[in-house]
């Protein structure tokens, strides 16, 4: 190979890098995450599913969770359903997700 033809491909090298970081990297780490926080969920956690909805889980086994939606009432989900942990704090409830949290806006 030439000199020139190295130059050709130089272009075509700079594009399949920025797409590397500035695509796959990204979506790659966010779905760490998100496995992650599926795998850490336990009995009592209270979780919203990718449905939107909220509940309390109940049971946990490898694949699954037995939801608690409403009080006596309990639905099973898969596991990977869940995409955020809903944590309690001293100053009130707290997400911690794979997605971003909405801003609110107070009006008065």
């Amino acid at each position: 190979m030439s000199n020139g033809q190295l130059v050709q491909f130089l272009p075509l090298v700079l594009i399949v890098l920025a797409f590397w970081f500035l695509v796959i990297r990204p979506a790659r780490k966010k779905q760490q995450d998100l496995s992650k926080l599926q795998a850490s969920v336990v009995t009592g956690s209270q979780v919203m599913l990718g449905s939107g909805i909220y509940g309390t889980v109940t049971t946990v086994s490898d694949e699954t969770l037995q939801l608690e939606v409403a009080p006596g009432t309990t639905v099973k989900v898969a596991r990977q359903a869940v995409v955020r942990v809903i944590e309690d704090s001293p100053t009130g409830p707290t997400e911690r997700g794979s997605e971003e949290s909405p801003n609110v806006i107070d009006e008065q």
